[in-house]
């Protein structure tokens, strides 16, 4: 077959981000990314601020473009000529709707990833109809939607009106990666994730004083802007040197196989990365029902505990429960996604052709 007559594929994807400070969105990102340059394809990275701690995952061959905010991406566009546009989560729809209101009928096709629940645990009745009404508009403006499970997109797709243009491609799995071990205590609970308000560490930090063991210590890995009203908290309750705040992790899996137990206690999630994680190094898990994913995730009981956002009761209950002597850890499940990279290709190729 002649180049000629070859059918066109997505030969070059441009992605966009804000900056590289450790988010569970734009590590899985910069995941696709490897794959995507693994595979032959031209990637470009538009984004503010390259510093952070994710700058060391930055795959070899990823083309960066560094405009002064990220409202300048349809110049971005037009200067590059990208195949397909890749929006790597909620947070960054608005960018694609400006992007496509800005370039009309030569803004190549947008693929956008829902990374956080479209109902939100923190909004109240306001924020959250005018929410919808903002989801609802996402039919108008991507041209494709992807999902990481089964629930989470069909909730999705109800939420943008995009039925039949919604994907389910998981997270590609999360890989080891070199690098010291930080201290540990023998047991511990573990918290892995930014220190911003959706994560609610507050829940987890009041339930240590009321667990029957008074001692275990809790370990969170993460950084962000809640840091200084985190060790405040610690020091109201008299938790200094039980709680070790140890900062951003390239790699928390050892940690995670080292855990007694990994909690999540947010207020709401997309398909929780740091669960499968868990999981699949055999750490039994207790999260918030912060997401439709999480009981896809924690499906039986020998794996983890499920429990209400705000019941603080449920919370001492199921840690008690997997911290005592008794408590059995699980079978390691492996982590969905290896082959996501290569499905998303699949679909912009889809895109293109089209």
């Amino acid at each position: 077959m002649s180049l000629l007559s070859e059918p066109p594929t997505a030969r070059h994807i441009l992605t966009y981000a804000r900056d590289l400070r450790g988010g569970g969105v734009e590590r899985a990102q910069l995941r696709l990314a490897r794959g995507w340059l693994a595979a032959g394809r031209r990637v470009t990275l538009a984004i503010e601020d390259i510093s952070g701690p994710l700058a060391a995952e930055l795959p070899a061959g990823l083309e960066i473009v560094a405009p002064s905010r990220l409202l300048a991406l349809p110049g971005v566009v037009r200067r590059f000529s990208p195949d397909v546009i890749f929006c790597p989560g909620n947070f960054y729809t608005g960018i694609a709707a400006w992007t496509r209101l800005q370039l009309g009928k030569t803004c190549p096709p947008i693929v956008a990833k829902m990374s956080n629940a479209p109902a939100r645990g923190d909004h109240g009745w306001a924020m959250h109809a005018a929410h919808q009404l903002w989801l609802a508009r996402h039919r108008s403006f991507l041209d494709h939607l992807v999902a990481m499970t089964p629930a989470t997109a069909e909730e999705a797709a109800r939420a943008t009106r995009m039925v039949g243009r919604t994907s389910v491609i998981p997270n590609p799995p999360a890989l080891p990666i070199a690098g010291a071990l930080p201290d540990l205590p023998a047991r511990f609970i573990l918290g892995v994730g930014r220190l911003e308000p959706q994560k609610r560490w507050d829940r987890l930090i009041a339930a240590l004083p009321l667990l029957a063991d008074r001692t275990v210590p809790l370990v969170i890995l993460g950084e962000g802007s809640e840091r200084d009203a985190i060790e405040a908290q610690i020091r109201a309750l008299g938790l200094e040197g039980r709680v070790l705040l140890l900062g951003h992790s390239g790699d928390p899996l050892p940690a995670m196989a080292r855990a007694t137990v990994l909690a999540l206690t947010s207020d709401y999630e997309g398909v929780p990365g740091v669960l499968r994680e868990a999981l699949s190094v055999g750490t039994p898990v207790v999260s918030t029902d912060s997401s439709a994913a999480v009981a896809e995730i924690v499906d039986r009981p020998d794996r983890g505990t499920v429990i209400a956002r705000d019941d603080a009761e449920a919370l001492v209950e199921a840690l008690n429960a997997w911290l005592a002597p008794t408590g059995q850890r699980p079978e390691p499940v492996p982590q969905p996604g290896a082959d996501s990279a290569e499905r998303y290709l699949a679909l912009f190729d889809q895109l293109v052709r089209r």
